[in-house]
């Protein structure tokens, strides 16, 4: 089994990245990461982030609040963010705590700043097929590995297991725009373990740690792992049993160090964008 590190695939990013940076001028892009609470897979996704800022020369800068914040002062705080000047683009780690109407946040969000693609006007343009939005950083990432390593998408049959709006049906659009053949499953998908078999590809973004293993997987399948869990032993681990995919999957991406590493390159991407497109109005 090929092991798909994200290493690669972000390396070829950030060529990407640099030849943009080219047409910037001025002071550098700036990133605005808004956590509420302590979330381990969200201080993960931070940690990441704020590296992967560094290390491609771009500034960021953590917001973080604490877990019981009212709605109107997170409101009041996140107003101030978005309309800051020197903020190019926003990262807000979801899911926000119950108190917080999550919604009126996706409404408030810039769309130009939005770079994780979580806007009415964003979302719209991902399922509209237009490339002018922004579209989640995670999806965009899954597409990326899949690509860089040569993997034809065109005809394939690719089982997304999870629907939520951050990972499954955007990017349940991004694959048909390279005309593959999607199905998106998820826990109270009957048969699943069936359905998963017969795919070509198999994208696991339930958000369950070790959800599936081996015994979901067709022979030679190909096995991408968006989850970012923590096991019992408080190891960050994968929506996948990485290991049950020896002698099964013909490739698979490992957590960490897969699809995450992917993911924060696609981010600092879309923050250069968003500068220069800031910067021609």
């Amino acid at each position: 089994m090929i092991t798909l590190k994200g290493a690669e695939v972000s390396a070829k990013i950030k060529e990407q990245v640099d030849e943009l940076y080219k047409g910037i001028t001025g002071s550098k892009p700036k990133l605005a990461i808004v956590r509420v609470g302590e979330r381990p897979d969200d201080l993960s996704y931070e940690r990441g982030a704020l590296k992967k800022m560094e290390a491609f020369g771009l500034l960021a800068e953590s917001f973080s609040f604490p877990c019981d914040i009212s709605d109107e002062d997170f409101k009041r705080e996140f107003s101030k963010i978005n309309k800051n000047p020197e903020i190019q683009g926003i990262l807000l780690l979801r899911p926000l705590p119950s108190q917080i109407l999550e919604k009126d946040i996706e409404q408030m969000i810039d769309p130009k700043k939005d770079l994780d693609g979580i806007s009415p006007y964003n979302i719209a343009k991902i399922f509209a097929g237009e490339e002018s939005g922004f579209a989640p950083c995670t999806a965009e990432a899954v597409v990326e590995v899949l690509k860089t390593n040569d993997i034809d998408l065109t005809g394939k049959k690719v089982i997304i297991v999870g629907r939520s709006m951050v990972v499954g049906r955007p990017l349940s659009m991004l694959l048909l725009k390279e005309n593959a053949t999607v199905t998106i499953c998820h826990t109270r998908t009957e048969n699943l373990k069936d359905t998963c078999k017969n795919g070509d590809i198999i994208i696991a973004a339930v958000g369950r740690a070790k959800m599936l293993d081996g015994s979901y997987i067709g022979k030679d399948a190909i096995v991408i792992d968006v989850g970012i869990n923590v096991d019992d032993n408080g190891k960050l681990c994968g929506d996948v049993d990485f290991d049950s995919l020896e002698g099964i999957a013909s490739m698979a991406t490992p957590v960490p160090g897969g699809v995450g590493a992917v993911t924060t390159a696609v981010l600092a991407k879309h923050l250069v964008m968003a500068a220069l497109s800031q910067a021609e109005h």
